[in-house]
């Protein structure tokens, strides 16, 4: 029960790695709140865990639907807000000359505002605990390019960055900012892009050789670290952008 006594806001919930985490975090004895925007997906996970969970319909990029999230919590659970993830994302595959605005700024108002309004607004409750532990679900490719992903590699690279600012400022008041790097997670984006390519059974072999140790990652994997990473284990830990990729970085940087 590592995470025990611990109120964790959980965005992104409803499938793949953020599911993964809320269920994980669950196991660990935190008190979750899953956030998304697909209502029936957070309640297909609140029934897995089935006690000390809240389900919370939102778009992140709304600042009243952030504000909404944090009021809802504090209502349901006495005693603040310790753990916040940031796992809610987009991606929309494009180059620089074939991204459209809409794709753009989809990308950006998620995966960058997003993370920029959850966490303010949870800040003060942390600082107001003396503590608090704030995990932004980034990429490999917000550390390195990647092939028609400009604007989801532009955009994890911003939250990294952001990540390592927000460490920095809030290191005073031991809130700990860590971001987590993935490769390519078996999640049921992942599965639909393998399944329409022309040759799905080339397409996985190529983009598994990747990593050096044969395999996609699994939503779980993810969800370990994160563990780690709102645990007391890792008090020492901020600023951080750890890769969870089986490799996939080792030849690269």
């Amino acid at each position: 029960m590592r995470l025990k006594g611990k109120t964790a806001i959980i965005t992104g919930a409803g499938s793949g790695i953020g599911q993964a985490c809320a269920l994980a975090f669950a196991r660990e004895g935190a008190r979750v709140v899953l956030v998304g925007r697909r209502r029936e997906l957070l309640k297909q996970t609140a029934a897995e865990i089935q006690r000390d969970v809240l389900v919370c319909e939102a778009d992140v990029s709304r600042l009243v639907d952030v504000q909404r999230v944090v009021k809802t919590t504090l209502e349901r659970f006495a005693g603040g807000v310790q753990v916040l993830v940031n796992s809610a994302g987009v991606l929309h595959a494009g180059t620089a000359e074939t991204q459209t605005e809409e794709e753009w700024d989809e990308t950006f108002n998620t995966n960058v505002r997003g993370v920029w309004l959850m966490s303010r607004e949870v800040i003060p409750l942390m600082r107001r605990e003396g503590e608090g532990s704030i995990i932004n679900i980034s990429s490999v490719l917000g550390l390195i390019g990647g092939r028609s992903r400009v604007a989801y590699s532009a955009s994890k690279g911003a939250m990294t960055v952001l990540t390592k600012s927000m460490a920095m400022d809030l290191a005073p008041d031991q809130i700990r900012v860590n971001c987590i790097c993935p490769g390519i997670i078996e999640t049921e984006l992942v599965v639909d892009f393998i399944r329409n390519a022309p040759d799905p059974e080339l397409a996985k072999k190529r983009r598994t050789e990747l990593h050096p140790l044969g395999r996609f990652g699994q939503p779980s994997d993810v969800a370990n670290m994160a563990v780690y990473l709102a645990s007391d284990e890792s008090m020492w830990v901020t600023g951080a952008a750890m890769p969870v990729d089986g490799g996939y970085l080792a030849g690269k940087m």
